[in-house]
């Protein structure tokens, strides 16, 4: 009796052991991507360009700076791949929602309402940025609500979906911008709203303001994640959709509040892209853009099977995404060659993901 409840103790141990082992890895494996990743071009700089270092304080900043609107987009899609969902509209809705934003700046209403109001041209540039800035978001959360209720309501899964409302979120954008570019003058655009991705104005603020507020979303997101009944059912959808359903968790209504959340850090993304853009709306742009923020998330330990996922390792997943790509330029490497490695590393995240599920399951 003695000797079997040991064995139960221990093989409880083992268990606690390996569940443990697995979480620490879950949480350093994209830091270990990431990790290689600088570790092969900091080798090419030693053997090569001894005289050309690969990472500067200024290539540092870069790096960060080009992994906004990725990582943007990266929080959005964490939470729909948890759930066990996929958005292949992202790229378009990003196009989009920065196209909205150069429309609506464009349209003099600051000057209608200081000429209603009194306010200074100033002041009321001031306010209607604002509103347009929460009109795209409104924007971004909308198209996302809108493809969460053609999943649910029409019971398509969100792979046709999305493939579809990333052909008219695409065509809605070159409607808008009338076939062309939205571009707008530093007179229609205040300072807050176009220096987003500007370098630091201080040397204590280190990067631009984007990548901070890239941090503070993605810390708030998942301390949602993590901690709220929101989050919970995020996470149990994805484990298991009918297991969910049958536990009183209401599918539709999550399915569509994470889309529509997806979708409104799109539309940021779309803020950054409109400022990375020089206060341009391009409805050209991000096309493919939803590649790299699928791969971002898996990368950063995300399942596409569904039930696991988070922030930080998706941020870090960007960050990698970058870091490769500022890499192979630095180690001038063809943009064809480029194009394959990164989808060759896309190819292996994945299959890596699918290998892990498949363990699990058995």
């Amino acid at each position: 009796m003695t000797e079997n409840i040991d064995t139960r103790l221990e093989v409880n141990r083992a268990s606690r052991g390996r569940r443990a082992a697995e979480l620490a890895w879950t949480f350093l494996a994209p830091f270990v991507g990431l990790l290689v990743v600088v570790l092969i071009f900091q080798i090419y700089h030693w053997v090569y360009k001894p005289q050309q270092p690969f990472l500067t304080a200024f290539q540092v900043q870069l790096i960060a700076k080009q992994t906004t609107i990725v990582g943007m987009g990266a929080l959005g899609m964490t939470v729909i791949i948890i759930s066990g969902g996929i958005d292949l509209s992202a790229g378009s809705l990003l196009a989009l929602t920065s196209v909205v934003l150069a429309v609506l700046l464009r349209e003099d209403v600051a000057g209608w309402l200081s000429r209603r109001t009194g306010l200074s041209p100033e002041a009321s540039l001031h306010v209607w940025a604002a509103a347009a800035f929460l009109l795209v978001l409104m924007a971004g959360a909308g198209a996302g609500a809108l493809n969460g209720l053609a999943i649910t309501g029409l019971r398509l899964v969100p792979f046709i979906v999305t493939l579809g409302t990333m052909l008219v979120f695409r065509g809605a954008a070159e409607w808008l911008a009338d076939q062309g570019k939205v571009v707008l003058t530093d007179s229609q655009v205040p300072v807050w709203l176009s220096t987003l991705l500007d370098p630091p104005a201080a040397d204590w603020q280190l990067v631009c303001t984007g990548v901070w507020i890239v941090i503070v979303l993605g810390a708030l997101l998942a301390g949602v994640l993590r901690f709220s009944v929101f989050g919970r059912y995020v996470f149990a959808l994805g484990s298991n959709e009918s297991a969910a359903r049958l536990c009183g968790i209401n599918v539709p209504v999550v399915k569509l509040s994470v889309y529509a959340l997806g979708g409104l850090f799109m539309a940021l993304a779309g803020v950054f892209q409109f400022n990375n853009m020089n206060k341009q709306g391009d409805p050209t742009s991000g096309i493919a853009r939803e590649l790299d923020i699928i791969a971002a998330v898996v990368i950063g330990g995300g399942s596409l099977s569904g039930g696991r996922g988070s922030v930080l390792g998706s941020i870090i997943g960007a960050l990698t995404m970058t870091t490769l790509r500022n890499g192979c330029r630095y180690a001038e490497v063809s943009n064809s060659m480029q194009q394959m490695v990164i989808g060759a590393i896309i190819i292996a995240a994945v299959a890596i993901d699918q290998i892990a599920h498949r363990g699990e399951k058995s």
